[in-house]
């Protein structure tokens, strides 16, 4: 029974540490890689890969022998393989110094806000405010269009056009609007032009309210931790600017 225990537990870290390797280089993972992280064999890495892959978690593009993540393996990884991080303070500090400059506009502080989700992501920052239908900021679109999996001209053209679509975004973005923080990974934004991205969307609020949605737009292979813990620091930070407007 331990050893079955044992074997489970190591087929999770194996998982975990395939995506978090395919995220950092957006390269599949060889057995051989995840062989020498373990102290393990290949032969035994390429077994578990295999029952991964059966499993729905991996696959493996026809060009090459190693493995990326599926839709389902990287919502077991957001769901239960990544822990919450804490940033730095020096990111902190960074976060906050975007906003000691004075602020006396609510939309001013929306557009700053679109801009540091961007900066401290390297993904595009979306900003919306509740009961504003026709209003949405965004930057950092290009930084999407900048990462390999959109190098094709048909997902650089659906990735604008979902930007372009304010309504339609906007109706992903304010989906769960109670929840603290949403991710949304392919398919499960229910639009077929962003079957390559994943959102991360969390709330921000003024005196306890829901005013309104922060949300991070990138390829599935982005660092959700980082994105998770960043997204839920500048929601309190933008939340007590909006206090002082």
């Amino acid at each position: 029974m331990t050893k079955n225990v044992d074997y489970e537990q190591r087929k999770r870290l194996v998982l975990a540490a395939t995506i978090d390797r395919y995220i950092a280089n957006a390269v599949a993972v060889s057995s051989g890689d995840i062989a020498q992280a373990f102290n393990l064999s290949s032969a035994t890495i390429r077994n578990i890969f295999a029952e991964l892959e059966n499993e729905g978690y991996l696959t493996h593009p026809y060009t090459s022998g190693g493995r990326i993540p599926t839709n389902k393996g990287y919502r077991y990884y957001v769901d239960f393989l990544i822990r919450q991080m804490e940033l730095l303070d020096a990111e902190k500090d960074r976060i906050s110094s975007e906003y000691r400059k004075k602020i006396t506009q609510l939309e001013e502080a929306l557009d700053k806000t679109s801009e540091v989700i961007s900066s401290v992501t390297h993904c595009a920052g979306i900003v919306s405010l509740l009961g504003w239908q026709d209003k949405l900021f965004y930057r950092g679109i290009s930084q999407i269009l900048d990462e390999p999996e959109f190098h094709d001209y048909e997902r650089i053209r659906f990735i604008i056009k979902m930007i372009e679509d304010k309504q339609g975004l906007l109706d992903i973005i304010n989906r769960g609007v109670w929840d603290k923080i949403n991710i949304y990974i392919g398919e499960e934004l229910g639009c077929p032009e962003a079957e390559s991205c994943s959102l991360v969307v969390s709330t921000y609020g003024s005196k306890n309210k829901p005013s309104g949605r922060l949300a991070v737009l990138g390829p599935k292979r982005m660092k959700y931790d980082h994105i998770i813990s960043s997204l839920e620091y500048i929601s309190g930070v933008l939340t007590d600017v909006i206090n002082k407007i």
